[in-house]
């Protein structure tokens, strides 16, 4: 921890920075101050902040009371009354815990990491369950249009007099338990606090129908009831709310989707807030008596060990926190697999081996619109259809993506098997990794599509009624036909929902939760069974991916000519909205640590971790205190590995290293440890053979997954020579 005294009032100017709205006053924030007072800070909604005590017998801030053996169960625990608070929260730690981390013994659940598990690795017969204070409170400008969660556990065996605070912002569009497993866990277990935010992209569902929405602890209620005070409601008057009912009934709006706040522009300033509230519980809790009433600040940046951290969005959130921290908050950073923008420095060269990437740094929008035309013709091709999974995504409707994108003149070949070569040999060229050949259908699958509709709606900051590119969320059946909601998956939504479609939480005998495409032929219709106008094939909504990346283009791919009218209007609010959440790679010289699967295909390593670290290379020489770990067999999903066909003999769980770079940081910053030069970790998988169709019943082991050194060989390290980041194979 740097206790210099640039630290001693690091926030006697952090209204103006923190603020939303303006803070009532800069000393509730000056906790490098004696004798201050503790005030609550000025973008906290007083009414909103709730506190409880968990035992760590029947109830505890780690496992909801389920403890390890709890949470491996592959039943979920029960909700009798959905407007209990405990029942829904419980459920919510249940499933982010298992949606982040593999829960399986045979994947090292229990024995590489786990409640049971200590961060020292040490296997005991514990169940994990941590006593301590959660306290749960909202950020908002007093619109009710934000209402960004915010939450701080501070464990029982919290020591004031060796200090620490973690922050544990969510992945994806998930809750404020978004991060319990990935950062929440390990930082209860090292008896820090921990900061949690939703950072307004939270697991937020509007039932436009019935005008059901959920309040911030997760209870559905009436729209008009909750008022200010729900998780999210669509900006709508009843009449517009009535006539985009006529229009296309028993739709859902999601907060991520259709806030219209680009959240992601405030992703860092919302983690940087989550810290400050965790300064003022701790010091409503351990500060002495002020002679002016309340408490004095005991708990400041000189006394107390700040740590950024997070997994996905939630990496990239600390990303975004340690560059926007301008009054010294954090001491460290340790993430794994983070979404990062950064715009491609002319400079910058990547070269992996013997291979040169000549374009890296795109946006997310950029390559996830880009994959969105092509993974699914891609899963046709000998090098992709081996791969776990893709018999998830159907071949006669992959064939007919390859034949749309021919008829619209984006693939040249008239065969199936040129076209299928053809999609995924562009996918090659626009920095996904051979690595990713095996896992691009079932990223199309389970994520490419439901992430291009989010993200091209909140970046151009369109609401549900906008219907952009045609797209809406609802209910289906069978058949992909919309359906109404079904009020007891929507009373559990809090729990089981990530806020994104395809979501959990509706009818069990359908697929919940889905998005439409409205201008399928015949009816509106589930997209991976929608009929394209323009074809008249199933071919998973081509024509709304092509609008999709139109948008992104700002010209109509298929005719190359320029948008118009209010294509043209949202064309330019999405590269706006994006350019609001460009990282610049300079951390200040704050120590960090990111780890990233080589093999991600959701967020390419080209594009984000080795972008940004090039590039903060080149912006920092010599100074720079940023180390980059690439692992081998690491994809996104750890959740994926003993459930996927295929995943387990292919892939290791990239959360292992995640732990082990917070171990590392907090040496780093507590005990002068030094920093691991940048390096690739080579792992090995279980059973790497083809056919990848089952899940490995042998167990992995701490063999399977080596720890990154600090004096790795030659051969393994990261070097950037002059303006070219190499990489080893």
């Amino acid at each position: 921890m740097n206790c210099s005294s640039t630290k001693l009032s690091w926030l006697a100017l952090a209204g103006a920075f923190l603020a939303m709205p303006a803070l009532a006053g800069d000393d509730q924030l000056n906790v490098g101050m004696a004798n201050n007072r503790n005030v609550l800070p000025g973008f906290i909604v007083p009414s909103s902040i709730s506190a409880k005590y968990y035992d760590g017998i029947t109830d505890d801030l780690l496992t909801a009371g389920l403890g390890k053996t709890g949470l491996q169960s592959a039943v979920a625990p029960v909700v009798s009354d959905p407007l209990d608070v405990s029942q829904l929260r419980r459920l919510a730690i249940y499933t982010n815990y298992r949606a982040l981390v593999d829960p399986n013994p045979a994947g090292g659940y229990g024995t590489l990491y786990g409640p049971n598990v200590t961060n020292a690795g040490v296997i005991t017969s514990s169940e994990g369950k941590i006593p301590g204070w959660e306290y749960i409170a909202v950020v908002d400008d007093g619109s009710g249009r934000q209402n960004v969660t915010v939450m701080v556990q501070i464990p029982d065996s919290f020591d004031p007099d060796n200090a620490c605070v973690v922050t544990a912002t969510s992945s994806g569009s998930r809750g404020v338990y978004g991060a319990i497993s990935a950062v929440g866990e390990w930082s209860l277990k090292q008896a820090c606090a921990v900061a949690y935010t939703d950072k307004g992209s939270g697991n937020g569902l509007d039932d436009l129908q019935a005008n059901l929405v959920n309040l911030i602890e997760g209870q559905l209620t009436g729209a008009a009831v909750a008022g200010k005070n729900s998780l999210f409601t669509a900006n709508l008057t009843d009449a517009q709310r009535a006539a985009f009912n006529a229009a296309w009934p028993n739709r859902v709006a999601y907060k991520h989707a259709h806030s219209q706040q680009n959240p992601e522009a405030d992703w860092g300033t919302n983690t940087l807030q989550a810290i400050v509230f965790a300064f003022y519980e701790l010091n409503e809790k351990f500060g002495t008596p002020a002679p002016q009433g309340g408490k004095r600040i005991t708990l400041d940046r000189k006394n107390t060990l700040v740590i950024a951290s997070g997994a996905s969005n939630g990496g990239g959130a600390a990303v975004h926190a340690a560059e926007q921290d301008q009054h010294n908050l954090i001491d460290g950073v340790a993430v794994s697999e983070p979404n990062v923008n950064t715009p491609p420095d002319p400079r910058l060269t990547i070269q992996q081996g013997a291979t040169t990437f000549p374009i890296f740094g795109r946006t997310l929008i950029d390559y996830f619109t880009f994959a969105n035309l092509y993974q699914p013709c891609a899963r046709m091709d000998p090098r992709a259809a081996v791969g776990p999974s893709a018999a998830f995504l159907s071949a006669v409707t992959a064939t007919n993506r390859c034949t749309s994108l021919h008829q619209a003149g984006l693939l040249s070949s008239a065969t199936l098997a040129g076209q299928a070569a053809e999609s995924l040999d562009k996918l090659r060229a626009y920095g996904y990794l051979p690595e990713s050949d095996l896992i691009q259908a079932a990223m199309y699958r389970f994520a490419t599509n439901a992430i291009v509709v989010t993200y091209s709606n909140t970046y151009a900051r369109t609401g549900v009624a906008d219907s952009l590119c045609a797209f809406s969320f609802a209910n289906t059946d069978a058949a992909g036909h919309v359906i109404p909601q079904v009020l007891s998956g929507e009373q559990r939504i809090f729990g089981t929902g990530n806020g994104v479609p395809p979501s959990t939480g509706g009818n069990p005998a359908t697929t919940a939760i889905n998005i439409v495409y409205n201008n399928a032929v015949s009816v509106p219709t589930l997209d991976l069974l929608a009929v394209s106008p323009s074809s008249n094939l199933a071919d998973l909504a081509a024509d709304g991916a092509f609008c999709d990346r139109s948008l992104f283009e700002g010209k109509d791919i298929v005719t190359a000519q320029p948008l118009t009218g209010t294509m043209q209007a949202f064309s330019n609010r999405l590269l706006q909205g994006v350019s609001e959440v460009q990282l610049t790679a300079r951390l200040k010289n704050t120590p960090a640590i990111i780890v990233q699967g080589r093999s991600d295909t959701l967020l390419p390593v080209n594009e984000t971790s080795r972008a940004y670290y090039g590039k903060n290379q080149l912006t920092a020489i010599g100074a720079s205190q940023l180390r980059y770990i690439e692992v081998t067999n690491g994809q996104h999903f750890d959740a994926f590995i003993d459930v996927l066909p295929g995943f387990s003999q292919l892939y290791i769980p990239v959360h292992v290293y995640l732990l082990q770079a917070l171990n590392t940081m907090y040496d780093h910053l507590k005990h002068g440890a030094p920093l691991p030069p940048s390096q690739v970790v080579h792992t090995t998988p279980r059973q790497p053979t083809p056919p990848f169709t089952t899940v490995v019943a042998t167990p992995i082991t701490a063999a399977n997954v080596p720890p990154f050194s600090a004096n790795p060989p030659a051969s393994n390290l990261i070097l950037m020579i002059k303006a070219t980041l190499v990489i080893p194979d």
